[in-house]
């Protein structure tokens, strides 16, 4: 199979690198990766392997054009908050990618993106139906939480001896994001994938309960885990120093963990990735540096 070139959404974000990355290793030339990001400052060293890096602003309709001039397959890496432009900025992106003929679109959704009551899940299910009328052949990686969600907070939660959440005793199916990236690598690369709703996550699932004695095994200290009411914990997300909307989703997020909307047995991502996914155990561990 022929792949010309294969734009990369967000690769000045954490999975959009990894992404580019795992693209490299599956024997793309660099060459025939196109890299971008709002600010291309940070992936200057993508340029200096070789890979063509472009600025494109999801806001900035002409921009979008330009960067994807020549793209073959695209991978649109959801937007960011804040969540109320969220929505018009992948349908810019994806009036884009039409524009440029590009042959396959792949998008990040969330888990259950059909059937999620969070605010974060019904704009990626709005971009997936704009995704649907829009007709361009297209494959949807309904990833899960990440691990890092909560390995990069491992301090916090070490120093007050808590997880703090929402989540009751839903139970997460989160996985690393260098697993998803290599999912999303896998379906850029490879025949037979247009059309495929792949939900995406770790093999284990797990409770926050879980979470804290599996930081308490790991850490050797005790730590609980403390259910709030979800107003609540956005309160203290906010007073944590998170921006208030950014609070509210993230609290919102949780609530929709409760209700089972983070699980999944699919074992999709260990079939795309032709291995078992990161576990929780194994993150943690590589992140207290045991």
């Amino acid at each position: 199979m022929t792949i010309m070139p294969i734009v990369v959404t967000g690769a000045t974000g954490q999975l959009g690198r990894l992404t580019v990355e795992a693209l490299l290793r599956r024997g793309i030339p660099a060459a025939d990766i196109i890299a971008t990001g709002r600010d291309i400052a940070g992936i200057k060293d993508l340029a200096d392997r070789g890979i063509t890096v472009r600025r494109a602003d999801f806001a900035d309709t002409d921009g979008l054009a330009e960067a994807f001039a020549g793209a073959d397959r695209l991978l649109l890496i959801s937007a960011s908050v804040p969540v109320g432009g969220r929505v018009a900025n992948h349908r810019r992106v994806i009036d884009a990618a039409a524009s440029a003929g590009v042959s396959l679109v792949a998008y990040t959704s969330t888990t259950h993106a059909d059937t999620a009551t969070t605010v974060i899940g019904a704009t990626h299910s709005e971009t997936e139906a704009y995704l649907r009328d829009r007709g361009i052949p297209s494959v949807l990686l309904r990833n899960g939480w990440y691990l890092e969600n909560y390995t990069s907070q491992l301090p916090q939660i070490l120093q007050n001896g808590a997880v703090v959440g929402a989540a009751g005793e839903g139970r997460i199916s989160a996985a690393s994001r260098a697993d998803y990236a290599e999912a999303a690598a896998v379906v850029l690369t490879a025949e037979g994938h247009t059309g495929a709703v792949y939900e995406l996550g770790g093999d284990e699932s797990f409770t926050l309960t879980e979470l804290a004695a599996a930081i308490s095994a790991a850490a050797g200290k005790q730590v609980t885990y403390a259910d709030l009411p979800v107003a609540d914990f956005a309160q203290v997300l906010d007073a944590a120093g998170l921006p208030a909307e950014l609070a509210e989703v993230l609290a919102d997020a949780d609530r929709g963990m409760n209700r089972g909307e983070m699980y999944t047995d699919s074992g999709d991502l260990r079939r795309l990735i032709g291995r078992p996914p990161v576990t929780l155990a194994e993150a943690l561990a590589a992140a207290l540096h045991y």
